[in-house]
């Protein structure tokens, strides 16, 4: 049962189109209807929820059927899961452009070594294993690029992205992105890459190929304030980097020019990645998860000035605690935008089996008005875990926005992960 606000906390109602069909089990969508989203305890209607009061009261390995507590009306289905995959599931893409888009669901595995890329087929519920490497350790990122392949990303000191075929699997190493611990990737629409270290001072860093699809030379900025109005936040500057130090260590070469750090970034989304459309402005949003920061960045993208080296940007707090969260928010790690703006984050694992708690997935709705640069104007809980040990990762919206894919990672601790699709009744 849903922990419910008092029916007089309405917040905020955004608008969104959705319509779904089921095929084996999974919820895929095919067709489009208005809804709407919003806090109020009365709304009715598809794909709209009254926000979890409090996080589910996890136990070790949690309702194997059902890993997550959702709000009133919603369905769970798990599309696949152990031994039906490798371990450790992680970050998710589909296939957002080319033929049959949206038809093949593409995972990375984060485990210690023998990395793996796995997929299922929505229209079928089969899983395959695309590609699986010895040397492969943590993969963890994975993003659907504009010409139609893949990148995967290694998070480990000195790690690679490397560019699979969708179809064969075959994969090339693009040290030109930097090595450096990686997580979230993401295109804008010229087909440049923002990325970011996993590790404290991490840094944001943008790879603006020298020919757009061809990404085995191009030249590498990190993102530096150089105007602060907060902590780290205000007028900002993309500053070139020494390319030959990114491909040895992208870690030092921002650190050479001074580049703004964070403690632990993550995952980045961005509304103009690749073919999904997703809502919102050119906003690029920068999860950071380390103690002391514990937020979520939002970063203007602004037009070029004077050459890509001098390209401004603005930095501004977009989620945290006392500006527009609630206190029991924390870790903040994946990141997904549904097509009306509306910023789902999953919280990294920490505290669970201290507080008897699981995890969550959070919504921060987009604010009123036409400041491009204010915070959400709300942040609600979606869904929680409903396993002390597991943590939610991979959120990310299909095509039409209407399922919400996510991972139950470490459920029980080894052996029990899934992955889930998430949908309104």
């Amino acid at each position: 049962m849903s922990n419910r606000r008092p029916s007089t906390s309405i917040t905020r109602t955004i608008h969104l189109t959705i319509a779904a069909v089921t095929v084996m089990g999974a919820i895929i969508v095919n067709s489009l209807a208005s809804t709407a989203l919003t806090t109020s305890t009365e709304t009715k209607g598809p794909f709209q929820f009254e926000p979890l009061l409090t996080s589910a009261a996890c136990t070790p390995g949690g309702n194997a059927a059902q890993p997550f507590l959702l709000p009133e009306g919603f369905t769970q289905n798990v599309i696949a899961s152990e031994p039906q995959f490798p371990d450790v599931p992680d970050m998710n893409t589909l296939n957002e452009t080319g033929p049959q888009a949206g038809r093949y669901l593409y995972r990375t595995h984060e485990v210690g070594s023998n990395g793996a890329v796995t997929f299922t087929d929505l229209w079928t519920g089969e899983t395959h294993l695309l590609a699986q490497r010895a040397s492969w350790s943590r993969l963890d990122g994975i993003v659907w690029t504009p010409w139609q392949t893949l990148l995967i990303a290694e998070e480990r000191a000195g790690g690679l992205v490397f560019e699979l075929d969708p179809n064969s699997g075959a994969a090339i190493a693009r040290p030109a992105i930097g090595l450096k611990s990686h997580e979230g990737m993401r295109f804008d629409t010229q087909g440049n890459l923002y990325t970011i270290s996993e590790t404290n001072p991490g840094h944001i860093f943008k790879f603006v190929p020298d020919v757009r699809g061809d990404l085995s030379s191009g030249q590498t900025y990190a993102l530096k304030v150089v105007d602060p109005i907060g902590d780290r936040t205000g007028e900002a500057r993309w500053v070139k980097l020494n390319q030959a130090n990114v491909e040895t260590n992208a870690d030092d070469a921002a650190a050479a020019v001074g580049a703004t750090g964070y403690n632990r970034p993550e995952d980045v989304e961005i509304a103009s990645s690749t073919g999904n459309n997703r809502g919102g402005a050119n906003t690029l949003y920068v999860a950071v998860t380390g103690a002391g920061d514990n937020r979520v960045l939002g970063i203007d993208l602004r037009e070029s000035v004077g050459g890509n080296d001098h390209e401004t940007a603005f930095v501004y707090d977009y989620v945290k605690i006392g500006l527009n969260a609630p206190s029991d928010f924390e870790l903040p790690d994946n990141l997904a935008l549904d097509k009306n703006g509306n910023l789902y984050i999953a919280e990294d694992p920490a505290t669970a089996p201290a507080t008897g708690r699981g995890d969550d997935i959070w919504v921060a709705v987009p604010p009123q008005g036409g400041d491009q640069h204010a915070s959400a104007s709300a942040v609600v809980r979606f869904a929680t875990l409903t396993d002390c040990n597991a943590e939610p990762t991979g959120i990310y919206f299909d095509l039409s926005g209407t399922t919400l894919f996510v991972h139950a990672q470490h459920r029980g601790g080894n052996g029990l992960d899934k992955a889930v699709g998430i949908t309104r009744n």
